[in-house]
C-alpha cells in the first residue's frame, strides 16, 4: 500500500505540471484585460498612462513574455505567495480565507446530510423494491436530478422566507451567534442537500440491488441468517464501492464551492467569488482556485483508490 501511495504521488508531479501550464494558457487566452479596468478615466496625457499601466502590469506580474510569466507564477507558488488581487487589492490568501471557511460550513453540513438519508433511503427502496416507499423516492430523485438548482432554491425562498417567513431568504449572518448561522445555513443546505441526495439515493439504490441478487446473498440466507445481518453486513459493503466513488467526489466537491446557490442566496463562498473573479479578469485569483481544484481533484483520485481496496478487500493496489 505504502509503495503504491509513493508511486502515485511521484506519477502525480509531471500531471500537476501539465495542468497548471494548461491552466495557464486557457487562463491568458480569455478575452479582456484586469489592468484596463485598473486605469483611472481622468488621465488623457497618453505618456502618463502609459507609465501608469506599464506601473500596474508590474505590479500584478504581467508583463513579460507567456513562459516568464508562468514560471514567475510557479515560483511564487512555490514559496507560498499566491499574488495579489487585482479586484480587491490585497493578497489572494486574504481575499480567498473567508469564502472557503464559508464554503466548508456550508457544503460539509449538506454533504453529511445528503450522504446519510442516501444510505437509509437507498438500502431501504433497494430491500421494499417495488413497493410505494421506493416509487416515491424513484419519483423524488428523478425530479430532484432534473430541476435545476437554481429554480429548487427559488422555491425554498419563496415559501420558506417570503410566506411561511420562517427562514432569511439570503445574505450573510450579521454576527457570529450559532442560532443566527443556523438559519441563514438552512435553505441553501436544503437546496444543495436534495441536488446529491436525488443522485446518492440513485447509486446507493441501484448498488444494493444488484448486491442483493447475487449468489453470496441467496446462501446467506438459505443458511438462516438474520435478514438485518444480510443486509448490512453482507450485501451494504459489497455495495459500497460505487457509493465510495460518489461520496468522494462529494467530498471534492466540498472545496469547489456552489456557484449558482451561493450567488442565488447572496452567500460568501468560494463559488460566488470564483464566478466574479473570472467576470474581472482577476488573474491571480482565477490561477489559485484552478490550481486549488486540480490538487483536490487528483488527490482525491488516489484517496478513491485507497478507499476501494478499504471496502472491499478483492481490491488490491499494486
Amino acid at each position: 500500500m505504502i509503495k503504491y501511495i509513493v508511486k502515485r504521488l511521484i506519477h502525480l508531479i509531471p500531471v500537476l505540471i501539465i495542468i497548471s501550464m494548461l491552466l495557464f494558457g486557457l487562463n491568458e487566452a480569455m478575452p479582456g484585460n484586469p489592468v484596463d479596468q485598473l486605469m483611472p478615466q481622468n488621465i488623457k496625457n497618453e505618456a502618463q498612462r502609459a507609465q501608469i499601466k506599464a506601473a500596474l502590469e508590474e505590479r500584478y506580474n504581467l508583463n513579460g513574455t507567456l513562459p516568464e510569466r508562468y514560471l514567475g507564477w510557479m515560483k511564487r507558488v512555490f514559496q507560498g505567495e499566491l499574488g495579489e488581487s487585482s479586484r480587491y487589492q490585497k493578497p489572494v490568501k486574504e481575499v480567498l480565507g473567508e469564502p472557503l471557511r464559508n464554503t466548508l460550513i456550508l457544503n460539509l453540513g449538506s454533504t453529511i446530510i445528503a450522504f446519510i438519508l442516501s444510505i437509509i433511503i437507498g438500502i431501504k427502496s433497494a430491500v421494499n423494491r417495488g413497493s410505494f416507499y421506493d416509487k416515491f423516492w424513484q419519483v423524488f430523485s428523478l425530479a430532484g436530478i432534473s430541476l435545476p438548482t437554481f429554480f429548487i432554491g427559488m422555491i425554498l425562498i419563496f415559501v420558506f422566507a417570503f410566506k411561511l417567513e420562517w427562514f432569511p431568504p439570503g445574505m450573510m449572518p450579521v454576527n457570529n451567534q450559532i442560532g443566527t448561522w443556523l438559519k441563514h445555513l438552512v435553505l441553501p443546505t436544503i437546496t444543495l442537500t436534495i441536488g446529491s441526495l436525488a443522485s446518492t439515493s440513485r447509486y446507493v439504490r441501484n448498488a444494493m440491488i444488484d448486491a442483493l441478487s447475487q449468489d453470496y446473498i441467496r446462501t446467506a440466507r438459505a443458511k438462516g441468517l438474520n435478514e438485518k445481518k444480510v443486509i448490512y453486513s453482507h450485501a451494504f459493503r459489497n455495495a459500497l464501492i460505487p457509493v465510495v466513488t460518489v461520496v468522494a467526489w462529494s467530498i471534492m466537491g466540498l472545496f469547489s464551492g456552489a456557484a449558482i446557490t451561493e450567488t442565488l442566496f447572496a452567500y460568501n463562498g468560494i463559488g460566488k467569488y470564483f464566478i466574479e473573479s473570472i467576470l474581472a479578469r482577476d488573474y491571480n485569483v482565477i490561477m489559485a482556485l484552478n490550481m486549488m481544484y486540480a490538487l483536490i481533484t487528483v488527490f482525491g483520485n488516489l484517496l478513491m483508490d485507497i478507499g476501494y481496496s478499504l471496502v472491499d478487500p478483492r481490491v488490491r493496489l499494486e
